[in-house]
């Protein structure tokens, strides 16, 4: 499932400018779902949304479908100002000076989502995905229509990272693949690290002799692991000038299949991270069948 018929909030054009009244009017029959920028939450946490030359008002009711977490808190809605938004018409109106006024729904449009996703996200589904937001604890991602979905930090790659902005950034666009879905709470639980190889597959990029890029990892008394690719790590001689989120230089002292180790030295330290490698996918569509890492 890589079919982007709801995407997530940002992820697609913004409703555009100088639209008749009979193109939103239609999109009010069909329930179209349309996007457009959050620019006000008043005092009620309505929240006005701008899209096209017009604007329209989402009430606090329709603001969030109850389902996703969070949905309860006034948080949830003050967040989305200045964001992109996704959105029903739900009804037009008329002011005092003749100019249409809208009533709009984006827990409508999170309905039509949710419904798609569990008709086709089954266990093992690949799905697009963008990051809302990071924790200690994994990375909040939208499904589309601001649907979201966590993924646990060990879930993220089989290389422990120790928060999730340590691989992922707001507003990244990724892959997830689904574990399971709890139709009745409309939640779906997601891993990352299934799509990024085996150690097999990810050691064959490497060989004994290379010199090459790597992050710390972890740092123990009989080593210091360094992160080679999201799903390979190795293991090089401890030294102290090395910390956790560091950019080393290596040198591939040997890489053994049959124990599935490698062994690294470090040339030098390169100082922290500055720029976070985007994901190298070995799985992009269909469904994921077994993995053995």
């Amino acid at each position: 499932m890589r079919r982007n018929v709801y995407l997530p909030e940002g992820a697609g054009p913004l409703f555009p400018e100088d639209q008749p009244l009979s193109v939103l009017q239609r999109a009010m029959e069909e329930q179209t779902v349309l996007e457009g920028q959050a620019i006000r939450c008043d005092a009620r946490r309505d929240l006005t949304v701008r899209f096209g030359g017009y604007e329209g008002v989402i009430p606090r009711l329709d603001a969030i479908h109850p389902a996703i977490s969070g949905a309860e808190r006034d948080i949830a809605v003050l967040s989305r100002v200045g964001k992109p938004t996704c959105f029903t018409v739900a009804g037009m109106e008329t002011d005092g000076g003749g100019r249409p006024r809208f009533i709009l729904s984006r827990r409508a449009a999170q309905e039509q989502a949710i419904a798609y996703l569990l008709e086709h996200a089954r266990p093992g589904a690949i799905l697009p995905a963008r990051v809302t937001h990071l924790e200690s604890f994994g990375a909040f991602v939208d499904l589309g229509c601001g649907v979201t979905s966590l993924i646990p930090l060990e879930n993220i790659s089989v290389s422990r990272v120790s928060h999730a902005s340590d691989r992922f950034r707001p507003g990244q666009d990724i892959l997830a693949a689904v574990v399971a879905v709890d139709s009745p709470a409309c939640r779906f639980y997601l891993t990352h690290k299934e799509l990024l190889g085996t150690w097999l597959e990810n050691a064959a990029a490497f060989a004994p002799g290379d010199a090459v890029a790597g992050v710390v990892r972890s740092v123990k008394e009989y080593g210091i692991f360094i992160e080679l690719a999201p799903n390979l790590s190795g293991l090089a001689d401890w030294r102290g000038d090395a910390a956790p989120g560091d950019a080393v230089s290596v040198y591939i002292k040997s890489i053994r299949p049959d124990s599935r180790k490698i062994k690294l030295q470090i040339i030098q330290n390169l100082g922290p991270v500055r720029e976070l490698q985007e994901p190298r996918y070995f799985l992009t569509d269909g469904t994921i069948d077994g993995w053995q890492y």
